[in-house]
């Protein structure tokens, strides 16, 4: 049984409506789950059974309609806009499906664009931080290249040290490797969990990918918007 010192995440009975009228949808039936530090979570089923409308909220970037949730402690579900940013921010890192790193930039900048927004770091720190990450995943050498100038996989490495940089005690990942090939897919699952891992955080993937999945510390199946 996980102590709370241990929980890095927990939502209980979650649920969460899309569409208006008739078209209106109940997606999440009353979902609950949580998330220990040092731990990787597969959450898998079908396309429309809910998976990344959860990791949307566990993300605080959408709001539930019933359910709480709560990050390190504290509960976050009735929290105002600008204290979900904040928490965002400290706390939580996003991996894509695409990286969505920003082109027109250099590796390095678009890993120190997180801490930047958080503002915790002199630009020196910062720099050095990203270097680091960068060297983590293996692309210290590509630091000055431009988004256009990298490979697929090497963008999808970018996004996770730029998902690292604030030392989130989550990172929530959306078919990560989805756009990926095999080599570079099993590339990018062992840098993220490898990473997790050493530093304690509580990694939550969506994903299709069967083999990943197997390869997750927990596998949670979901079907119509319930854990089964």
């Amino acid at each position: 049984m996980a102590t709370d010192s241990d929980l890095a995440l927990r939502c209980s009975n979650l649920h969460r409506y899309l569409g208006q009228g008739e078209g209106r949808v109940h997606v999440l039936k009353g979902v609950s789950f949580e998330a220990q530090r040092g731990q990787v979570y597969a959450i898998v089923g079908p396309s429309g059974c809910g998976k990344s409308t959860l990791l949307y909220l566990l993300g605080l970037l959408d709001r539930q309609d019933d359910g709480e949730i709560t990050i390190n402690g504290k509960v976050m579900s009735q929290s105002s806009d600008a204290d979900r940013t904040a928490a965002r921010g400290e706390n939580i890192g996003f991996v894509f499906q695409f990286h969505f790193l920003m082109q027109e930039f250099t590796a390095l900048d678009n890993v120190m664009m997180p801490m930047r927004k958080l503002g915790k770091l002199t630009p020196e720190q910062m720099e050095a931080r990203a270097r680091d990450l960068l060297g983590e995943v293996g692309l210290r050498e590509k630091a000055h290249r431009l988004g256009t100038q990298l490979s697929g996989g090497e963008q999808q490495r970018v996004a996770i040290a730029r998902a690292l940089a604030n030392e989130p005690s989550i990172i929530l990942a959306d078919e990560p490797t989805g756009n990926l090939d095999v080599k570079n897919s099993t590339m990018v699952f062992d840098l993220l969990t490898r990473l997790a891992k050493e530093n304690g955080q509580a990694v939550i993937l969506v994903t299709h990918n069967p083999d990943i999945a197997n390869r997750c510390d927990f596998v949670r199946p979901m079907r119509d918007g319930l854990f089964v």
